[in-house]
């Protein structure tokens, strides 16, 4: 009993959480060595009470209390021993959120409360200070939504997707349709002008950078600052509670839900950023908020010559031991949750490969490959992988198995080298274009397993990309040192905006070559938000703690006239219908190069400007700058509602990263008789008329052609 007289009953130890009947809430905590557990309850004046929780199962605590339902604040105190040096860092003092909480209440306070030591100390000395005031509160929730027809299950096949990325509060923050009291929410998102906005532009999915609650690091909220991306997940049940326009004592799981039926009415799925490879808490110096003082050793990677220290493959301070049986049973119970309860459509892991660390090795053949595998849930659904991590041996791209796909890097850097003129050839241009068969092919993939980008939120936008050589992040506060140098990128000339009108045409020639490249090329394409606008963030290539105009997108250049940047919302979508109308784009099955009808003609062929099929000494030259590839459309392995072969048109796409301009000879036939121009990114003449085989095409400078062959 509390001292309000509260009573607890023994309740039971399953399921894991908050679970309320309609008369109580059951409580469980999984905490395998503590002393003690106290659950914590506050009331709306802030006060605590608290109850021991008696009963213990399998080393789950647990305890029923009547009385206690929806909207209730609460947490946990867990005692036990606290001995840094054997990486035990129990401390009762601390208030700990509830791993399995639905909801988070409260902002976190970077006050010296919620570390384990006292400033001035090292991590071995307790700090015996209440931490809750400067902890969200977790929140008990028991939502009964309306579904209706909307069901759990993508319903858009992997060849046929194109991904948006974006960022919950970023895309609406300045958004001038949506009222301003839902601008940077889930409703906000869920408004027509949002959705009108992506179902214009085509897309089948967005990819929401985290949405799990996330808190920022102390070292953030001292400077003034945020962190603005939420990489750095307090709770993996949880919706981002600051997301909410609704309220934050189970509003947001409400809201959350039907922000996901609203995209999926409008025929867009729904994929969550992850972020399962460390937590909030930080190195030995960071706050303790959670696992740390719940069982320290268990949930995270200790070194094993000195557990006071973390095993850190992740570059935040801490990598989460998703080796351990209960460690990866929350993050199990944590995916299905979100598929069965929210109705997402399928996860992008950050940071994947540590999760796939068995001891110090990346292994394909670890527990959490195996568990997804089986599950009948997750197995359904869309998983895609950031194939890397910071420890040794992380760069993993093309080596995750079956059921996966991958944020494929190589296609970044291959794309961006040819179209910024670096001396690389176009052999491996040629891979990434087709599907990257060297890097997916071996063990039984398939071409979508390529997930193709130019741009994402981390680095340079697409319209910085062409504006900037170096990174300028000086507004982050680190001295211009975070963020990477490695950009690949080129001004066109000028560093940064300018008023020159040659360059201005240039780089949105550059932005239309990188869009076109992207979403013609065989895998699976995803935009980042607002490139179709032409964002800008000034040269910062690392804004994850900028929660402003910096990265709030911009929604005048829809409107500018003339259209400048603004113009490319209407590139987008046009290519965007091009690849849904033609599934010579939406490849299922890699290409062969071998002929796939009477006349000869291959299934996949390249040319150089003379209208020659490529040699091998075409292919390794490492100045070649122009490339043509021909997709022939009776290659196509798709087959139509009654089984029957799908023939599709025939396409050349020209390609030319040169400085200067060239004359391109189209293939002669058996390849095609005439050619339709369906896209020029150096005039911009759309089409003018059909051209014969054999006719020379002049090419702008940095530019890209695509031809529909007729016959």
């Amino acid at each position: 009993m509390t001292d309000d007289g509260t009573v607890s009953w023994p309740g039971r130890p399953t399921p894991l959480g908050a679970s309320w009947d309609g008369e109580g809430t059951n409580f469980a905590l999984w905490a395998p060595a503590a002393e003690s557990v106290d659950l914590c309850l506050y009331d709306d004046t802030g006060a605590e009470h608290r109850i021991a929780l008696d009963e213990v199962t399998y080393h789950i605590w647990h305890g029923y209390v009547p009385r206690v339902g929806p909207r209730q604040r609460y947490g946990f105190r867990v005692d036990g021993p606290f001995d840094p040096d054997r990486g035990a860092r129990w401390n009762p003092s601390k208030l700990l959120a509830d791993p399995y909480a639905r909801a988070f209440d409260g902002e976190f306070a970077a006050d010296d409360a919620v570390f384990g030591y006292p400033p001035g100390r090292d991590d071995t000395f307790q700090d015996h200070r209440d931490s809750a005031p400067y902890v969200p509160k977790s929140v008990v929730v028991h939502d009964v939504f309306p579904w209706g027809e909307d069901h759990h299950r993508p319903h858009t096949a992997w060849a046929d997707t194109v991904i948006y990325e974006l960022h919950v509060r970023g895309f609406t923050m300045r958004h001038p349709d949506v009222p301003p009291g839902l601008r940077g929410t889930y409703a906000g998102l869920a408004h027509p002008a949002s959705l009108e906005h992506l179902t214009k532009l085509g897309v089948t999915a967005v990819e929401l950078m985290p949405v799990h609650h996330f808190v920022s690091e102390p070292a953030l909220l001292r400077r003034g600052s945020g962190n603005y991306w939420g990489y750095n997940t307090l709770g993996y049940f949880a919706p981002h509670a600051a997301y909410s326009s609704s309220g934050t004592r189970g509003e947001q799981v409400r809201e959350f839900k039907a922000m996901v039926r609203a995209l999926h009415a409008a025929g867009i799925e729904v994929i969550l950023d992850v972020v399962y490879n460390h937590t909030a808490e930080g190195d030995e110096n960071g706050p303790t908020l959670a696992y740390r003082g719940i069982d320290n050793p268990t949930y995270y990677r200790l070194r094993d010559d000195d557990p006071r220290y973390y095993r850190d493959y992740t570059g935040t301070g801490n990598t989460l031991n998703a080796q351990q049986p209960h460690v990866l049973q929350l993050i199990m119970d944590s995916l299905r949750y979100w598929v069965t309860e929210m109705h997402v459509d399928g996860f992008r892991f950050d940071l994947a490969a540590a999760l796939a660390r068995s001891f110090h090795d990346v292994d394909k053949l670890s527990a959490f490959f195996d568990v997804i595998q089986q599950d009948p849930v997750l197995s359904q659904v869309k998983l895609i992988a950031e194939p890397w991590d910071l420890g040794p041996g992380g760069y993993q791209v093309g080596e995750f198995p079956p059921l996966w796909t991958e944020w494929n890097g190589k296609f970044r850097d291959s794309v961006r080298d040819f179209w910024r003129g670096a001396e690389t050839g176009v052999a491996e241009l040629g891979y990434r274009l087709t599907g990257s068969s060297d890097l997916y092919q071996d063990d039984g993939r398939r071409p979508y397993a390529s997930i193709n980008f130019v741009t994402c939120h981390d680095g340079f936008t697409l319209r910085d990309l062409v504006s900037y050589n170096d990174k300028h992040n000086e507004a982050n506060g680190e001295g211009n040192r975070d963020g990477n140098d490695d950009n690949r990128s080129w001004n066109c000339g000028v560093e940064g905006d300018t008023d020159d009108a040659d360059i201005l045409a240039l780089r949105n020639r550059q932005m239309s070559n990188f869009l076109a490249t992207l979403l013609l090329a065989t895998g699976v394409p995803m935009l980042r938000m607002g490139d179709e606008l032409g964002h800008t963030q000034r040269g910062n290539n690392n804004a994850y703690c900028q929660d402003n105009e910096v990265s709030w997108l911009d929604w005048t250049s829809r409107d500018a006239t003339p259209p400048a940047y603004g113009a490319h919302t209407a590139l987008v979508s046009r290519l965007i219908a091009l690849r849904r109308k033609h599934p010579v784009f939406r490849q299922r099955a890699f290409f062969q190069g071998r002929p796939v009808g009477a006349d000869g003609v291959k299934d996949l062929a390249w040319f150089t400007p003379a209208g020659v099929e490529m040699s091998d000494e075409d292919w390794h030259a490492p100045t070649a700058r122009t490339l043509g590839m021909y997709l022939s459309g009776q290659g196509i392995r798709t087959r139509g509602p009654r089984g029957e072969r799908i023939t599709d048109d025939s396409f050349l796409l020209l390609l030319h990263a040169g400085p200067d301009p060239v004359v391109f000879r189209l293939p002669a036939e058996p390849w095609a008789q005439r050619y339709a121009v369906e896209l020029d990114t150096g005039d911009a003449r759309g089409s003018d008329g059909a051209l014969s085989a054999g006719d020379e095409i002049p090419m702008t400078p940095r530019s890209a052609v695509l031809l529909r062959a007729l016959s």
